[in-house]
């Protein structure tokens, strides 16, 4: 054991001295970070006005909603409800960007539904949530109460507001969870596949400088290949979480300069405690109603930790064995393009899964070793219903014994094909030396 952790030791030096490795450590994350800057910044609408209809059939509002009409909002009031459809398809209704809903029961629910058709920006949200209460605010104090405007805003309950798309008001269509999903999905694809190009590359180096012959003279070859396996793996891991806190930084940087408004700290606070309330969340958008209400980052950054290492034992014992075997460098390339398209194959099963969840095949990708690492990562961003979790833990299980038994071949592979030179490699030969 202490020969395998001196060997990934030197293996974790070597990557750390390699300036490729350090350039990444620092580039990748601010790579990742440009994409989602360029995501924020073609998130909010370029439209300059809105026109609202305000849905009040009691006539609780007396048509009025602002004492000072806006100059970017336009209110027009209709004593009766619309349904989405209705809203969403009648010509009479197009020009309307936004319906606000009134209900009677506004008093003692404390709800307002926001329809729209375009999302309006995080600064028509806040607008229209401070018009609403703010109008309902002087009802209650002429109608219900002897006290002031001031007094009254002390003891108040907040308005619940729930925004909701006029075509898809029961969210089916979205998939912002899966992306979520197929994120993680694809740092643990891109990982596996750059370092277990390293570990490829580093046996081919160690075979073609006969540093190897030196080597297998201290260890044996499955305490080599166990060490160099684990050495680089350490070594993702640590880059992986150096992405996390250069990530995590850039976003609270975006947050309190670049993008206020969709970070708005006090305001997401809030909809985080109404909804551990149980009262819903209100209006905000996807993305920051994605970042602190839906996603579990402990569950999500546990399990890709754990998807992550059986995904690389299981690709990386198959780097490290055509490493081992190939008897040049060019006679190797044969074996390394079927097992890119394998992990290409992984992203597109991903992109797959989103658009087709729930089918048959969606389902198998789940459980597959050369697949779930992605495809679990999209169903764990959506969810588990009740009573199927289980589903993960068999997932985890099959991957890690599929790695188990491929680093068992691959240790085989390893010790017969490691001192062998100039020769042709054929799958019959990696065969042959599997079984020995």
């Amino acid at each position: 054991m202490n020969k395998i952790i001196l060997i990934a030791k030197r293996e974790i030096a070597e990557r750390f001295n390699n300036r490729f490795y350090r350039w990444l450590m620092v580039l990748g994350p601010l790579l990742v970070l440009g994409l989602v800057y360029l995501f924020l910044s073609n998130t909010s609408s370029a439209k300059q006005h809105w026109n609202v209809l305000v849905m009040d059939k009691n006539e609780i509002f007396s048509n009025k909603l602002a004492v000072t009409k806006p100059d970017n909002l336009s209110f027009d009031f209709i004593n009766s409800f619309l349904d989405y459809d209705e809203f969403a398809s009648n010509a009479e209704y197009q020009k309307y960007d936004l319906a606000i809903s009134i209900n009677e029961k506004i008093v003692s629910n404390k709800h307002v539904i926001i329809s729209y058709r375009v999302r309006p920006p995080e600064k028509v949200q806040h607008q229209l949530i401070y018009l609403v209460e703010r109008r309902l605010e002087e009802i209650m104090v002429s109608e219900f109460t002897d006290l002031s405007v001031e007094k009254f805003r002390d003891i108040k309950q907040s308005l619940t507001f729930n925004l909701k798309d006029t075509y898809d008001p029961k969210n089916e269509n979205s998939t912002t969870a899966s992306w979520v999903g197929f994120v993680f999905g694809s740092l643990i694809i891109l990982f596996v596949f750059m370092f277990g190009m390293t570990i490829l590359r580093s046996v081919a180096r160690e075979k073609a400088n006969r540093i190897v012959e030196v080597l297998l003279s201290m260890v044996k070859a499955r305490q080599l290949l166990a060490g160099k396996i684990l050495g680089v793996g350490v070594s993702a891991i640590i880059q992986f979480f150096v992405w996390i806190a250069i990530i995590a930084f850039g976003l609270f940087i975006f947050r309190v300069t670049v993008f206020p408004d969709i970070f708005s700290g006090s305001f997401v606070a809030d909809e985080v405690v109404r909804n551990q309330a149980g009262q819903g969340l209100t209006s905000q958008s996807d993305f920051v109603e994605l970042i602190y209400s839906q996603i579990h980052y402990m569950n999500m950054l546990v399990f890709f930790i754990l998807f992550f290492i059986g995904g690389f034992l299981f690709y990386g014992s198959f780097f490290a064995m055509i490493g081992a075997a190939m008897g040049s460098e060019s006679d190797g390339q044969q074996f390394v393009i079927p097992i890119t398209l394998l992990i290409f194959g992984a992203v597109l099963s991903g992109y797959y899964a989103i658009y087709n969840p729930g089918t048959t095949l969606s389902s198998w990708l789940e459980f597959i070793p050369f697949t779930s690492p992605m495809n679990m990562m999209i169903r764990l961003a959506n969810g588990f219903e009740d009573g199927s979790a289980w589903q993960l833990y068999i997932s985890l299980l099959i991957l890690f014994v599929a790695a188990l038994l491929m680093l068992m071949v691959a240790g085989r592979i390893y010790k017969n094909g490691l001192l062998r030179f100039n020769h042709r490699l054929r799958f019959k030969m990696l065969l042959q030396w599997s079984k020995k």
